[in-house]
């Protein structure tokens, strides 16, 4: 019997190895796509020629360097941020298709950055990186604050995910209010943002995007222990020494810290946070946080690589909006959830 643990114990180490490898490895190859591939094509021998610094053309060099690198690495650092909010939203509510664009974070924190990209624009000024992480954030935060009302007077999980996708629709209906309204040259650009997009992505983004979601990755590393002690029920989690009160706040907080990055830089972008800890879950067969977490970040990268990458290829030079190409394959992931939950419920 302990033989037998002892090589069931193994077997599930090594399936873990073997499925993180996979997902790098999966990584690599879509960012290695993303650079060769739009709508100027790329020999990977050209890529391999700037990267290590010889001779090329000044065009080609441009393209790789300020344009597809760092907008690939947004894609993989945002689609990551992106995964693991959604984890701790699903964790907070024990609730499998909670999301921060379904319960309408999302819409808040893109709400308010329209507005004080719309104030800046019109005053010719300039909005820096951290000023929109902040207002995405205070965005999220005022609307995570309707839904925690509302989840205080409903019982049924089903009805707050209806309240937050209500909250997300006026969020939107104001920010496309304001939107076409506003009268300036930019707003072009404006609009191809509120649409969802890593289209404009400079090395300065990228920079500060890694600091805000790393720092906030690394502080929900820390709080393995609890999260999983939480998905357990509060009461056991009581028991274990954690603080309910100060451990709830805590993921709201950090899930609208990731959340509200991504808003920031891309825009709104659907489904990543709810299909992918689902996929992530029953790709690996366990929920615990320690792996979990390094496995959702992972998943939300390779996800929004290959949705940014099908998004800018598939009808070249015409770019989709991210969000498109989310929804299609988010929305069925979604759906599957809910028939196997009410199935489960039924039973």
């Amino acid at each position: 019997m302990r033989h037998l643990t002892i090589c069931s114990g193994w077997n599930k180490k090594m399936r873990y190895i073997f499925l993180f490898v996979f997902l790098l490895v999966l990584m690599l190859l879509l960012f290695g796509l993303a650079i060769c591939i739009g709508s100027v094509r790329v020999p990977p021998a050209e890529v391999l020629k700037v990267l290590t610094g010889k001779e090329t053309e000044e065009t080609v060099k441009n393209i790789i360097w300020q344009i597809r690198f760092p907008r690939a690495l947004a894609a993989i650092i945002l689609g990551g941020a992106l995964a693991l909010s959604g984890y701790l939203l699903q964790t907070f509510f024990h609730n499998p298709i909670a999301g921060p664009f379904v319960l309408g974070i999302s819409s808040g924190a893109k709400l308010v950055v329209a507005l004080v990209m719309v104030f800046f624009i019109g005053n010719a000024g300039k909005v820096s990186s951290f000023l929109l992480i902040l207002a995405a954030f205070a965005g999220a935060m005022l609307a995570m604050g309707f839904v925690l009302l509302i989840s205080k007077k409903l019982r049924q999980m089903s009805m707050l995910v209806v309240s937050g996708v209500m909250i997300g629709y006026i969020c939107s209906a104001i920010t496309d209010f304001v939107v076409t309204f506003a009268e300036d040259a930019d707003i072009v650009n404006l609009h191809n943002w509120s649409m969802g997009s890593f289209s404009g992505i400079s090395w300065a983004n990228v920079a500060v995007m890694t600091v805000v979601v790393f720092l906030t990755a690394f502080l929900i590393f820390l709080l393995s222990k609890p999260i999983g002690a939480y998905q357990l029920g509060e009461a056991y989690a009581k028991n274990m020494g954690v603080n309910i009160r100060l451990f709830r706040i805590l993921l709201v907080l950090l899930s609208s810290i990731l959340s509200a990055c991504v808003t920031a830089f891309a825009g709104p972008v659907s489904f990543v946070g709810i299909a992918v800890p689902q996929l992530i879950k029953n790709l690996f067969h366990t929920a615990k946080p320690i792996l979990m977490i390094p496995a959702c970040f992972l998943g939300g990268g390779v996800c929004c690589l290959l949705c940014d990458l099908i998004a800018r290829t598939l009808f070249a030079p015409t770019e989709l909006s991210i969000s498109t190409v989310t929804a299609i394959f988010g929305a069925p992931v979604v759906i599957y959830v809910m028939i196997r939950q009410k199935k489960e419920n039924i039973e």
